[in-house]
């Protein structure tokens, strides 16, 4: 019997882009925005929803206000998280939920992603590993690098992994989370037009191809009042492990996309490209070597 499952992906505007407005009203419209939308996934029979990065706020770090840290939250029993449990338990839906995460050490912030599966059971973290710190992306200033590695996630319907955002830059975490079985991996990311807007459809269906899985890459929309640093595009999407587009999303609106997954493609795939197979570790010592 074909192992056939249905994925879902939140792209969704700032709901309050006020600057009188408090962090925690900020963040309590963005989560309010994001419940019908969850729902939808819900009756839409998704098994396994993915959200936008830090989904409950803005992409706060054209900034360098300490105040964002406000939204921060432990994982996995603070109040977002515990909401998230019980709409996952509801909707018999696995969910990935991006938030900013507070560390059990006061100061410590991390940019993650808790895995709940579709009981509702908190099934672990995945913590960005790759940080940028440049003009109008000022993340060191708010997260510490991950130090969970890259972890997979089994839930009831698939083994899932999670990049985030800056993360798809990086081939080498992609090619973990596959030798970790990952048979889908979830990118949730904040990326606005401009620089890097072409490699949006390069390199996620790349990872897709080199390590024969599914991938759903996840982008906001709109712009975010007061750094207007640009327009976040959207077109969030699936791919197969071929690199073949099978759900897209549009550039401005606030959606579900949908996507229904053949398992079976993966080994499929994989008979026909060996890299697994054909891999040579022995010979990639000088790949962690320190540069001078």
């Amino acid at each position: 019997m074909a192992r056939k499952v249905i994925g879902g992906l939140i792209q969704c505007a700032n709901a309050l882009n006020d600057e009188k407005a408090s962090v925690q009203e900020i963040a309590e419209a963005a989560l309010e925005r994001h419940i019908p939308l969850i729902k939808e996934a819900g009756k839409q029979g998704v098994q396994i929803l993915c959200l936008q990065e830090i989904f409950n706020g803005p992409y706060f770090c054209p900034s360098q206000d300490p105040k964002w840290c406000d939204i921060a939250e432990s994982i996995p029993d603070g109040p977002v998280c515990r909401r998230m449990s019980k709409l996952a338990k509801k909707y018999r839906m696995a969910i990935v939920v991006p938030i900013y995460e507070r560390a059990s050490v006061a100061g410590v912030y991390y940019n993650s992603a808790a895995v709940f599966d579709a009981d509702g059971s908190y099934l672990g973290t995945y913590r960005k590993n790759h940080i940028p710190h440049t003009n109008q992306f000022w993340e060191k200033f708010f997260f510490k690098p991950g130090n969970l590695g890259y972890p997979t996630f089994q839930t009831a319907y698939a083994k899932i992994g999670v990049y985030i955002c800056y993360d798809r830059h990086f081939p080498e975490g992609a090619r973990l989370l596959g030798l970790n079985g990952a048979e889908i991996v979830f990118n949730p990311s904040a990326t606005v037009a401009g620089l890097s807007e072409y490699l949006w459809k390069l390199e996620q269906p790349a990872h897709a191809v080199a390590n024969g899985y599914y991938v759903g890459a996840i982008n906001r929309v709109g712009t975010e009042a007061p750094w207007n640093i640009g327009e976040f595009y959207g077109q969030s999407y699936f791919v197969n492990p071929r690199g073949q587009f099978i759900a897209e999303g549009s550039r401005d609106k606030d959606e579900v996309v949908v996507a229904e997954m053949d398992l079976d493609l993966i080994e499929e795939v994989r008979r026909t490209w060996q890299f697994y197979r054909d891999r040579r570790p022995d010979t990639y010592e000088d790949m962690s070597r320190q540069l001078p």
